[in-house]
């Protein structure tokens, strides 16, 4: 055989070895590579021969990012990018070295299509917020609309009238008897005023209640110091606040106390806004029975008494108005 013969039948021997793959097997001949499935070894399997799938498939892909090793493979472009598979030197196998979410029973394609981590993660925080607010959702009650109420919901309308009933109510109300002038008014209204301040300094010495000191309000040194209604407000809290036993109230109307309290407050407004339209009688007896209400729950029995005799007096002094006033008609 001449030389130029034997050249050529190494260089055909040498191309036909390249073409046939393009990997080369760097691990100890003792190791098995299992291939993924749907892989076949070159010269095999049932394919028509070997395999040939471009090396940049797997170098550009994002979706497979691994430690690079020197026992990987080789390529003719460089490091082929996948982790190898490794022994321990005596021919026995151990487990793949990546930092990866692949294993070897992963095909190819699905290494190459699925998402890569970076993927998952940017899903789940996009995701997770959504969840949370759902769950939210569901576990707080709905909040209804501040321009609705129990009035928009089922609800009935009575009969209406008859035009002649309503005509009936609606004529000219009676007169109710005024005797009394406007400034007489205003001087018992103040009367039964300062006595409940009075009443209500008292209780709250002689049981110790606490008072509330804010900036824009001076101490209380004196009855005065303290409007009514702010006595009226400072025994609401107290009651409410559980400050007030029960033991120190008449029959112990604990429950009774805040109405009790409340049905007096027009006595400050009569008193201090006096150009309010006049009262009728009746209604100046009734605001001074409301004070006497306050000094018994109270258990004041000065108070009660100085009520009871403004009481009094102010009914003979509406009596004999209105005697007087009969007469001058007759």
């Amino acid at each position: 055989m001449s030389l130029k013969e034997d050249a050529k039948i190494t260089c055909v021997f040498f191309f036909s070895s390249f073409s046939a793959t393009s990997v080369t097997y760097q691990a100890p001949t003792s190791s098995t590579y299992h291939l993924p499935s749907g892989l076949a070894a070159p010269g095999t399997g049932p394919g028509p021969g070997p395999i040939s799938r471009p090396d940049t498939a797997f170098a550009t892909s994002p979706a497979y990012h691994s430690r690079h090793s020197s026992n990987g493979y080789v390529t003719n472009s460089g490091s082929f990018g996948v982790a190898p598979y490794k022994t321990n030197g005596q021919g026995q196998t151990q487990a793949w070295d990546f930092q990866g979410r692949y294993s070897p029973s992963d095909s190819m394609d699905d290494i190459i299509g699925s998402p890569s981590l970076s993927d998952h993660s940017l899903e789940a925080a996009g995701a997770a917020p959504a969840a949370k607010s759902k769950s939210h959702g569901k576990g707080r009650p709905q909040r209804r609309p501040s321009n609705r109420d129990e009035f928009d919901g089922p609800h009935q309308f009575l009969q209406r009238p008859p035009v002649e009933y309503v005509a009936i109510q609606e004529r000219e109300l009676p007169h109710l008897p005024t005797n009394l002038l406007v400034q007489e008014q205003d001087s018992i209204l103040t009367q039964v005023n300062d006595r409940l301040s009075q009443c209500a300094f008292d209780f709250v010495a002689k049981y110790q209640f606490p008072i509330p000191l804010t900036q824009d309000m001076r101490p209380v040194e004196r009855p005065q110091d303290r409007e009514w209604t702010e006595w009226v407000y400072l025994l609401k809290r107290l009651a409410t606040k559980r400050r007030i036993p029960a033991r120190v109230l008449y029959n112990g109307q604990i429950k009774q106390f805040v109405t009790i309290l409340e049905n007096s407050l027009e006595m400050r407004h009569a008193a201090k806004h006096q150009s309010r339209p006049l009262k009728d009688d009746r209604n100046i007896l009734q605001l001074i029975s409301a004070g006497i209400q306050v000094a018994k729950i109270l258990k004041d029995a000065t108070a009660m008494d100085y009520l009871d005799k403004l009481y009094v007096s102010t009914e003979k002094q509406i009596q004999e108005r209105s005697a007087a006033a009969a007469a001058r008609f007759r």
